[in-house]
């Protein structure tokens, strides 16, 4: 299965064509450039560079958060695009899950991180070990504090992924679980596990049309909470 894959859940934007496990071809963009101005000039470049279309494609994956609130925005409605103009099924991934792909080929617990804010990060934790990440918790956002009550006692070997990871990384370290970071390389979102994830999500029969496809944003967003504590405030009155 012939699979295009999008990534714009954080800082970097990225797209790849994944076909049955193996990536054919990938563009990644980490400048600080919006991903409305860059995502789809690097899908226009991958099929040009390839000599594939978008027919060639049997479904189109993103990841669908949690992360960015815009990023998601963005990605998922550039997947909806894509896959009704082509008429093809498309793949809603969780990004935590996505993640976890950079490192399923290394012994131990993936703790997927993305920065929450408000001393949170998005997360999950995965089993790894047997070539694909295999979950133990939901996506969540969830306090620091409570990610290292949680792992307190847990000796296996862990490492951590994710542009959260540094923040997770340092918090866990300071309090005495022992930890590491995944390597450069592999420590950011990429489509190409997006691909990855979402090849497996194919063969278990998780297809969407694109009407189906919906965002994953795991909390309100701050415009949301600010909305709801005044319309609490003004109830209070």
């Amino acid at each position: 299965m012939k699979i295009l894959a999008l990534e714009t859940s954080a800082k970097a934007v990225s797209a790849a064509v994944v076909e049955d496990g193996k990536l054919l071809a990938s563009g990644y963009q980490d400048t600080g450039l919006t991903h409305s101005r860059t995502l789809m000039p690097i899908v226009e470049h991958l099929f040009k560079n390839t000599d594939m279309q978008l027919s060639d494609m049997d479904a189109v994956a993103v990841a669908r958060g949690p992360g960015s609130f815009t990023g998601i925005r963005i990605g998922v409605a550039a997947a909806k695009g894509l896959a009704l103009a082509a008429g093809k099924p498309v793949i809603g991934v969780s990004t935590l899950e996505a993640m976890a792909w950079n490192v399923a080929h290394v012994d131990g617990l993936i703790l997927c991180a993305m920065d929450a804010r408000r001393s949170q990060i998005y997360n999950a934790v995965f089993e790894a070990g047997s070539g694909r990440p295999v979950r133990r918790s939901p996506d969540r956002a969830i306090a620091l504090e409570d990610l290292a009550a949680e792992l307190a006692d847990d000796i296996s070997p862990k490492i951590v992924v994710g542009d959260g990871a540094a923040l997770c990384f340092r918090y866990l370290t300071e309090r005495g679980i022992p930890c590491r970071l995944a390597p450069p390389h592999l420590l950011m979102q990429s489509a190409a596990s997006v691909g990855f994830a979402a090849g497996m999500a194919a063969r278990s029969g998780e297809l969407q049309t694109a009407q189906e496809l919906v965002p994953v944003y795991l909390r309100l967003s701050q415009a949301e909470r600010e909305r709801n504590e005044r319309l609490k405030k003004e109830q209070m009155k």
